[in-house]
């Protein structure tokens, strides 16, 4: 709606309309002429009345110049939905008052839409500015679209399926939502008061007498109590939806806990629904039973009314929420009435039948008699407890549609501690009020009375004139030990227990059998376990589950047809109970963590209350039944290692994400304290690998010595303009993290953006790592096409090489025939998919097109054929050059495909040689040592090749072989070479002479004058003074390169001690030309140099 037509209509709504804010006109007509006049009265704003105005209503005031540029604004006045409208041509003399702050600027001001999930039902995300758009220069003439660059910044926890999900949610509107009173009081009330009530409280009373009793009561109010504030912090920790106790409990501790505990949760509350439907039928049965009017026999009986009974809770529920609510308000009133019948009764005055089966009105001999324990037999406190505990649960029954509430954050909290106040009242006051009134045995017979004057045997029934010693030598049938139907005895009409007995169970059937299909579709939604992906699918204005109540359902109907279930109720009770212990676990835990994101509204928790309380839940869960708990801890446990196996893709900000990274800062923090010793040296690796997919061989031979030992880095340099290597850098961070987890390559990826390639690696070099966790190896490929490369990259190549060592960063270089990069390929890969992308999008179109076409009607009729025909010959073009490129990439690329692939193999059976010429400290040596420690190289043996004297060949085998016993290093066999010195093969040094010859100066060969030139003109190509100089050490590389290929050449990998170049003594060129001839025509090569600081020991 455009402004002016806002503005009339709130100008026309008149005083009657008290829901929309006002707009006040304020005339400003005798400004200018009070500009003028300086000794004027300030000008006076009249503003216009609408009636009568609230106070705290939202007002606009217009403060138009004239008069007529008021009116032109009503009349063509811009739309005000976003600034967009306001940034090409706002201006501080025509709107800038016109405005509210904010609007005359792109910066936002903050919204609550910038903070909702994607897909939000509870109205659009919408996307701020980014940092890029209010901090970047504009171009001219040029949009900016708002909020372009948010998509992605902050991710906001949910996988894209669940985005879809949450947008068919938005798009069904009209749902029925419930408030805190029938949407969480009512149901916990009534899923809390169960037939323990009515048929067990009076027994537990007899039992443990009214002390214990109330602290038996106590003590599962303690249980529920805790566990219901920690509901309330994680409820109010932000918005919930629905999932009930699995969503609070999944997006606390993640899928793996989450996903356990939702199955066998939404198990638990489809077998409670047999449950409750059988406690329902048993008493019908029972009625039955005293009016001689049995169907068949007790358990068919029991059958046949359960499964009546669950079809009909089957057809309320299906029918909706809100018939389902209607019914559980209906439930909840006739069991109210139930318990106001029962205290009633009490101060009814009892008569000769009541008094003869125990009831004698409230009596404090009676009270003083009941309020120690008398347990019979085979019982005791935590059996008695055990019991009861089971009518203290059901606090969730809200919690489980949170999904329906209005407003889960405020309706969880209140609805559900309130309900367990007015139920933990009501079962304190009946277990008083019934302790108090009967006694604990009674013979039921009116023969029983004491005549006045006789001798009484102490007990509070005989004071009263009634004599049931009896009771202490044969059973009796009444009294609170005896009948379970006292309450029915004590209450003043005895037909409304019974009522609130059939109101106690059916309600509770019915909370269970919405609880377990509303749980299950938000587990099966999460797509946690694939297999049950059929079940999240809702249907109709509420997203009912409607798959997930036929399976409820069935599952209840066949727990019901087997008609005994005292064998599967204590599991279910400690399913329950495993649920309430991962809650308060999960608050303590968030607590615990100290994730910034934990800021429940909910003040009234304690993260050590909520531990004691997942301890207690435990500790309840063995009392109850010992087996029972054991086979809950079995389940979840397997359940909680599928789910870890599995590891599905979901990112919910769980405390244990936070815990994760709180340990590794304490690990790291802690390890800086730590002081660097030899037996603990690891390689930490920074490989120079660009995007870790373009360079994959590189990545996967450094792994295999870092992975699970050191620290592994793969590191890029975007050379170039700041302003577009940064955007370019940060746009693929994640995605290049991404890669390396999918690879289930152990290694992180950092990035910088440099002006040149060497001052990145320099800050690489300098800044990468973590305290003690910093690189103190550089890996980088060797630059195969050096020769045809650019003077700066070959400085650049050399110079890192010499930063390294500068910084005392071991230095390694890889080696292979193949060469690494194979971004090019990636690159054409990228594009065919893409083209394969959009034919099968157009195959797609054109197939509804078509079916358009065939569907008839009008628009059928008149549908252009032209355009289709033409349009699907266009596939089998893209086709056909997809296929004729996907040929020339592969007879092209398929060798450097195959060797990328290399390292990521099982290495047969082989050698690795190390040809450990000089002493850096042992680098050269550990690598292929804990090389040979992987799987996939443990078939190869280490062979040793050291420099030697040729007439002490023997003694220094021995010595070398000593010293690598005392390295604990296992060993082939060792290689004395004496003969490294000698002078190379005429034909080598040849190609070497070749290979140097377009980068020499040969100054010797000209007049002093020009070659002083050549050597300012061209500093970098080879003098004749420094190769004549460094001629032993250049014989050497080619002799060496012999000796390689006489003993290595088929090794599956040579480890080799990396020549060093002096810096001002030898060229970049030259000593390129050293490692192209010491590498030339081998294996996979490693050339390592340790930065000369000892990496192996032999001390203890």
């Amino acid at each position: 709606m455009s402004l002016n037509n806002s503005s009339n209509a709130f100008l026309d709504s008149g005083p009657g309309n008290t829901n929309r804010f006002q707009v006040n006109v304020i005339s400003e007509s005798h400004e200018s002429s009070a500009a003028v006049n300086s000794n004027a009265d300030p000008p006076h704003y009249e503003e216009t009345s609408f009636g009568d105005e609230s106070q705290n209503r939202f007002r606009i005031s217009f403060r138009p110049g004239n008069q007529e540029c008021y009116d032109n604004f009503l009349q063509n006045g811009e739309m005000a939905k976003t600034d967009a409208s306001f940034h090409a041509y706002d201006s501080h003399t025509n709107t800038y008052y016109l405005q509210t702050f904010g609007h005359n600027t792109v910066d936002a001001v903050p919204k609550i839409e910038y903070y909702r999930n994607t897909g939000s039902i509870s109205g659009p995300k919408v996307n701020r500015p980014s940092l890029l758009e209010i901090h970047e220069q504009l171009a001219k003439n040029v949009a900016v679209a708002p909020g372009s660059a948010d998509v992605v910044a902050n991710g906001d926890g949910m996988p894209g399926d669940e985005r879809s999900e949450n947008k068919e949610e938005e798009d069904q509107t009209g749902g029925v939502k419930f408030g805190w009173v029938k949407g969480v009081l009512v149901r916990c009330m009534l899923n809390i008061w169960g037939v323990m009530l009515f048929i067990r409280l009076s027994w537990i009373v007899g039992e443990a007498g009214i002390g214990l009793g109330v602290i038996i009561i106590g003590l599962a109010v303690t249980v529920t109590g805790i566990t219901g504030l920690s509901t309330s912090a994680i409820a109010t920790n932000g918005y919930v939806r629905g999932g009930g106790a699995y969503y609070l409990i999944s997006r606390s501790l993640g899928p793996e806990f989450g996903g356990s505990i939702g199955l066998i949760f939404a198990f638990a509350n489809a077998v409670a629904v047999a449950m409750y439907v059988v406690g329902f039928a048993e008493t019908v049965v029972d009625l039955l039973k005293e009016s001689d009017s049995m169907m068949v026999d007790p358990t068919n009986d029991i059958r046949i009314i359960g499964s009546i009974t669950v079809v009909i809770l089957l057809g309320i529920s299906v029918a909706g929420m809100e018939w389902e609510a209607k019914a559980q308000v209906i439930l909840l009133v006739i069991l109210l009435i139930a318990i106001a019948n029962f205290f009633i009764g009490t101060v009814i005055p009892s008569n000769s039948e009541k008094k003869s089966r125990g009831f004698f009105n409230y009596q404090a001999s009676i009270f003083a008699e009941n309020f120690g324990p008398s347990f019979t037999k085979g019982e005791g406190f935590f059996s008695v407890f055990a019991i009861f505990f089971p009518a203290a649960t059901g606090i969730l029954a809200g919690a489980n549609i949170s999904g329906d509430l209005e407003d889960p954050q405020d309706a969880i909290p209140k609805g559900t501690m309130l309900a367990i106040f007015i139920t933990t009242v009501a079962y304190i006051g009946v277990a008083i009020c019934v302790g108090a009134c009967v006694v604990r045995d009674a013979t039921g017979s009116m023969n029983d009375t004491i005549i006045s004057g006789m001798n009484c045997n102490g007990s509070a029934a005989c004071g009263l004139g009634y004599d049931f010693s009896r009771c202490r030598h044969e059973p009796c049938q009444y009294g609170l030990m005896n009948n379970f139907q006292v309450m029915s005895m004590v209450s003043g009409f005895g037909p409304l227990i019974t009522a609130g007995i059939f109101s106690a169970t059916l309600s509770s059937a019915l909370a269970s059998l919405v609880s377990a299909p509303k749980v299950f579709q938000a587990l099966c939604k999460d797509n946690i376990y694939k297999a049950l992906q059929f079940f999240a699918k809702g249907y109709g204005k509420n997203n009912e589950p409607l798959r997930g109540y036929f399976l409820t359902f069935v599952i209840a109907m066949a727990f019901i047809l087997i008609a005994e279930l005292n064998t599967i109720a204590p599991i279910i009770s400690n399913f329950f109970l495993a649920s309430y212990a991962l809650i308060n676990f999960s608050c303590f835990h968030a607590s615990y963590a100290k994730s910034p994101g934990w800021r429940p509204a909910y003040g009234i928790y304690n993260m050590w209350v909520s531990l004691f309380g997942a301890i207690l839940c435990c500790a309840v869960m063995f009392v109850i039944n010992w087996w029972a708990a054991v086979i809950t801890y079995v389940i979840e446990f397997f359940l909680y290692i599928y789910v870890t196996y599995k590891k599905p893709d979901v990112n919910w900000g769980s405390s244990t994400q936070a815990l994760s990274y709180m340990s590794a800062l304490d690990n790291a923090l802690e390890l800086t304290t730590v002081e660097d010793h030899v037996k603990n040296f690891r390689p930490q690796c920074i490989v120079l690998t660009g995007g870790p997919m373009s360079r994959p061989a590189l990545l996967d031979i450094t792994h295999a010595f870092t992975k699970n030992s050191g620290l592994c880095i793969c590191c890029e340099v975007f050379v170039g303009p700041r302003k577009l290597c940064v955007k370019e850098m940060n746009s693929g961070m994640a995605k290049k993290q991404a890669w390396l987890i999918k690879n289930k390559i152990k290694a992180f990826y950092a990035a910088v953006a440099a002006d040149c390639f060497r001052d990145g690696v320099r800050s690489l070099l300098q800044a990468s790592g973590l305290g003690r966790m910093k690189p103190n190896t550089l890996v980088i490929g060797y630059k195969k096409n050096w020769r045809k490369a650019p003077l700066t990259e070959i400085e650049n190549y050399v110079g890192i090489i010499h930063d390294a060592f500068d910084f005392e960063i071991g230095v390694v270089i890889v080696r292979i025939s193949q060469g690494f990069d194979i971004s090019h390929v990636l690159q054409v890969q990228d594009e065919l998919e893409k083209l394969e992308q959009e034919r099968l999008a157009l195959e797609a179109t054109i197939k509804d097109n078509e079916c358009e076409e065939g569907s008839g009607g009008i628009r059928g009729l008149f549908k252009k054929a032209g355009k289709l025909n033409i349009t699907k010959t266009t596939p089998k073009k893209d086709s056909s050059i997809n296929t004729i490129q996907s040929m020339h990439v592969g007879e092209f690329n398929q060798k450097l495909v195959e060797a990328s692939t290399q390292f990521k193999k099982k290495q047969g059976k082989g050698t690795i040689d190390v040809w450990w010429l000089f002493d850096d400290g042992g680098l050269t040596l550990l690598i292929p040592y804990i090389l040979t420690l992987r799987k996939k190289w443990k078939d190869c043996k280490l062979r040793i090749y050291v420099g030697g004297k040729i007439n002490r060949i023997e003694e220094e085998k021995i010595a070398m072989a000593s010293l690598l016993s005392k390295f604990r290093i296992k060993f082939a066999d060792i290689h004395i070479i004496g003969d490294i010195n000698i002078k190379p093969n005429k034909e080598s040094w040849k190609v070497f002479e070749e290979m140097i010859e377009p980068y020499r100066l040969h100054e010797s060969c000209k007049d002093l004058t020009t070659a002083e030139k050549l050597k300012r003109e061209t500093p970098w190509k080879i003098t004749d003074a420094e190769l004549e100089a460094v001629k032993e050490k250049s014989y050497r590389q080619v002799r060496l390169n012999e000796l390689l290929q006489e003993h290595s050449r088929a090794a599956n990998l040579i480890v080799l001690s990396l020549p060093v170049a002096r810096k001002g003594s030898i060229s970049d060129w030259l000593y390129m030309a050293w490692l192209e001839i010491l590498t030339k025509n081998l294996p996979p090569v490693l050339l390592v140099r340790g930065n000369h600081k000892n990496v192996l020991t032999f001390y203890s």
